[in-house]
């Protein structure tokens, strides 16, 4: 597991596919299970795992259909699982530590409840596309006691866009030569675009404080 972990942090995803092989769908499944279900492992790289599997997909080392249905599911469940932990152990969480470092960062707490407070319910859905913020939005939704059925509505159709459009997008784009040879690269631009929307409001808000 620990080797799983650390060929997925060094974006190595061929290596992942290679050597689980018929498991692949299980491993798929507990990745994006963990990334939007544990507030404690935010760094998972899920956007460029689903367009792996999608360009997979495209190769026919994987069904579609299954991952599609599959990972959506993961991604609700982890969400779910994520906004009762909040509602049931609230802010206790950020006592936890190990070695005296904390577990988890207020930090990213703070960007999530920024990112609410200008998108509203809304942004269980747009969370989705972001990485970190969408760790710790059902998190913070369990924690603000959002009303469960509201979340709950959200948030599948925030599991669907995400696992749907990253995954597609790899089955399609994968049929690109360039992709095929390059995808490497695309995986890092993914990340890049993904990461984009926090770096922008970083920089604002760092200039905002400058201004004041």
């Amino acid at each position: 597991m620990i080797e799983l972990f650390k060929h997925l942090f060094h974006l190595d995803f061929n290596w992942v596919f290679d050597h689980y092989r018929d498991s692949i769908y299980v491993v798929l499944f507990v990745v994006i299970f963990i990334e939007t279900g544990l507030i404690i492992m935010p760094f998972l790289p899920g956007d460029s795992l689903l367009f792996m599997a999608g360009m997979f997909a495209a190769n026919g080392k994987l069904d579609l259909a299954f991952i599609l249905g599959s990972l959506a599911f993961a991604a609700i469940l982890g969400d779910n699982v994520n906004y009762w932990i909040g509602r049931k152990l609230g802010l206790g969480v950020f006592e936890w530590k190990i070695r005296g470092r904390q577990l988890v960062k207020q930090s990213y707490l703070t960007k999530t409840e920024q990112f609410f407070e200008k998108r509203g319910v809304a942004a269980i859905i747009m969370a989705r596309f972001v990485p970190i913020v969408r760790t710790f939005t059902p998190f913070a939704a369990g924690i603000g006691k959002m009303k469960y059925r509201t979340f709950l509505i959200y948030d599948i159709i925030g599991g669907i866009l995400w696992i749907t459009s990253m995954t597609l997008a790899g089955y399609f784009l994968g049929e690109i030569e360039w992709v095929r040879e390059n995808n490497e690269k695309v995986v890092l631009l993914i990340i890049l675009v993904s990461v984009l929307p926090m770096l922008i409001s970083f920089l604002k808000s760092k200039f905002s404080k400058k201004d004041a």
